[in-house]
């Protein structure tokens, strides 16, 4: 995992540009790991994650809220075949 600076709350911020905006997303290192994970998967950048999921979000919800509960599902998908298992 990168060693990102962080905010006093813990919370690491990365700016990246969404529909032609630059934003600022502080989101805590975990989640950021679990994200860079996706995005590896995916065989793509973390901009281009993040955008991808930001097209889908409603426009009442957080992108940061997106974010936390894109990494969780990803992470619960993981889970489910050796839950499976047992």
């Amino acid at each position: 995992m990168n060693s990102l600076p962080t905010t006093p709350s813990g919370l690491c911020k990365r700016s990246i540009s969404l529909s032609g905006h630059r934003t600022s997303i502080a989101l805590e290192p975990e989640f950021w790991a679990v994200l860079e994970e996706m995005a590896q998967h995916q065989q793509q950048a973390l901009a281009a994650l993040i955008t991808s999921l930001d097209r889908q979000r409603s426009p009442t919800q957080p992108l940061s809220s997106l974010l936390r509960l894109a990494a969780l599902r990803h992470l619960r998908a993981q889970q489910l075949p050796s839950e499976q298992l047992s």
